[in-house]
């Protein structure tokens, strides 16, 4: 079960399905252990793709699915009709920033830009102490092998220091995502910090 501290996680999700069936089941595993958990689904407000499945899910099973949607896409006509609540924004900036205020947690689950765009940020604010909240990533099916390959590199090439590397929590179950998340200890210092003072 997770820790009592986590109320709401956002998710961070493709707005398509992609081409396995894994994908899918993930999702939805995700979102039942949300609902089961008394964990608050923060999430873009879509109803298409992964982000569509995760808040169904938690929905079905009773559990509370608030979405942040800019209004652009909104007109465009993906917007979830059924949730426990909708935050309708100008923009994508103010999507993220509402997202992060919701939420104790981040979770990324497959995507495409989009995904990989708010992961990083909420990564990057997390190297700079602007949060002391978990971000991990379900690396379903090995889809994030190559990301966690490349973060490897940046230590590796001078780029990035290890505990920031270690900031983000990778697992391939929602069993070991939770308990990861559930036992995360915040990044001590900032690194652009130590790096202005050696120079």
């Amino acid at each position: 079960m997770a820790s009592s501290k986590i109320q709401s996680v956002a998710v961070y999700c493709g707005s398509s399905s992609g081409t396995k069936p894994e994908f899918e089941l993930a999702a939805r595993e995700l979102g039942k252990h949300f609902a089961d958990n008394n964990i608050q689904l923060i999430y873009g407000g879509a109803k298409v793709g992964l982000m569509g499945h995760i808040a169904n899910e938690v929905l079905i099973h009773n559990g509370k699915a608030i979405g942040v949607l800019p209004t652009f896409l909104a007109a465009k006509e993906v917007a979830h009709d059924a949730l426990t609540e909708m935050h309708m924004v100008d923009n994508m900036h103010e999507r993220k920033a509402m997202m992060h205020e919701l939420s104790d947690a981040f979770v990324a689950l497959p995507g495409g830009y989009g995904t990989f765009e708010e992961l990083f940020e909420m990564i990057t604010w997390g190297q700079l102490g602007l949060h002391k909240k978990p971000i991990a990533i379900l690396n379903v099916l090995g889809y994030y092998d190559a990301l966690a390959a490349q973060m490897k590199n940046m230590v590796e090439y001078g780029f990035l220091k290890q505990d920031a590397h270690d900031m983000v929590l990778v697992a391939t179950s929602v069993t070991d995502l939770m308990r990861q998340i559930s036992g995360y200890h915040a990044m001590q210092g900032h690194k652009w910090i130590s790096d202005l003072e050696q120079t």
